[in-house]
């Protein structure tokens, strides 16, 4: 019963949504259902449109895995997007300093690097400097309420700030290149790449940037699921987010579960590095992220806080991300924040059922 419970909820949640969205298409004269067949139909109309739909989730896996972790705890993780910035840049900047990047300074080229390695061991490097970073971002507030008491909630808002902010400085006087109108770094050596997913799968089109990241992001889904309930580890760390008082007189440590909590989170956020700097961009680009660190704590509250429901409403709001383009150009009065409003109308539902469940 509760597991049904578990499924039904969010789908009620999701179709209740979409009513209330319809009524207030309705309510400024615009077609409800051209609205929906637009936003819908768009994310799965060919092949294109699908590479393009999972390319969009990809980076909602990672900071959807990343807050529901934290939750498993009984954190609430809010710095996701700060995590990702700075592993973002600190991704970047491995790739630039090791992967022998060479820019062309007004007719004179000028190399970057300090040395060139191989694809071989600067992949990993950088994947493993994303989630290192991340991690290392996340635990701060982790020791912070582990060791003080103090809020993760205020500790992640603002770690943000400071995150992008840092990262934003290092690139406008340090990393981006003399006379770039746009705030991004140099480009990454191309042996820093992560290979294209239509490279392997001749069906993709071309120009989707769907890439090796959202393997990555397959495999952590696997990964979170067997360390939250499949290990000792995830079960300490579950156990202090159901009851600390009750985990702590069991033997299990609740200070050492929030630090190690926060730092996985943070590492997973990190991972959105892989998909942006080695996957699309090839470099840091100071903005690149349209919230993804806040969406992934709708992800997650939707997913209810398991893998499989993570991965499923990544692909629900990629759905959205890519459908409010055409809703944009092709309804008459409805722009493309109809997406952001059922995204919001969905996560109230989700809370009030929440809550209501709970009586």
């Amino acid at each position: 019963m509760k597991i049904l419970r578990e499924i039904l909820s969010p789908l009620i949640a999701v179709l209740a949504a979409f009513i209330v969205g319809g009524i207030i298409v309705l309510l400024i004269k615009d077609n409800p259902f051209q609205t929906f067949s637009l936003l819908i139909s768009n994310s799965f109309g060919s092949l294109k449109d699908i590479g393009y739909t999972l390319f969009y989730a990809t980076p909602l896996i990672f900071t959807g895995l990343a807050v529901a972790v934290a939750f498993r705890c009984g954190l609430f993780n809010i710095g996701a997007e700060g995590q990702l910035y700075v592993a973002s840049f600190a991704t970047a900047w491995v790739g630039i300093k090791f992967g022998g990047t060479v820019v062309d300074l007004f007719g004179k080229k000028e190399d970057w690097s300090w040395v060139s390695l191989p694809a071989i061991i600067l992949v990993p490097l950088c994947i493993l400097t994303a989630m290192v970073v991340g991690g290392l971002w996340g635990a701060i507030p982790g020791i912070l309420r582990a060791k003080f008491g103090s809020s993760e909630v205020i500790n992640t808002i603002m770690l943000n700030f400071v995150g992008i902010a840092l990262v934003s400085y290092f690139t406008q006087y340090h990393y981006k290149i003399p006379g770039d109108p746009i705030l991004q770094t140099a480009p990454i050596g191309e042996s820093a790449y992560i290979p294209q997913l239509n490279q392997f799968l001749p069906f993709i089109p071309k120009d989707v940037p769907l890439n090796f990241s959202f393997l990555i992001a397959l495999l952590m889904c696997i990964l979170v699921y067997i360390f939250l309930w499949k290990t000792k580890w995830g079960y300490e760390l579950r156990a202090v987010g159901e009851n600390p008082n009750a985990a702590e007189y069991g033997g299990i440590s609740p200070k050492k579960q929030i630090i190690i909590a926060m730092t996985i989170s943070g590492a997973l956020a990190g991972l959105v590095a892989v998909n942006e700097v080695l996957g699309f961009r090839h470099n840091y680009y100071d903005g690149f992220s349209a919230e993804l660190g806040f969406l992934g704590i709708a992800v997650a509250l939707l997913g209810r806080n398991h893998p499989l429901g993570v991965f499923i409403t990544a692909i629900f709001f990629a759905i959205l991300m890519r459908g409010e383009i055409f809703v944009d150009a092709f309804t008459k009065y409805v722009s493309k924040d109809i997406a952001t409003i059922l995204q919001a109308i969905t996560i109230l539902f989700v809370a009030c059922l929440q809550k209501y469940s709970k009586k």
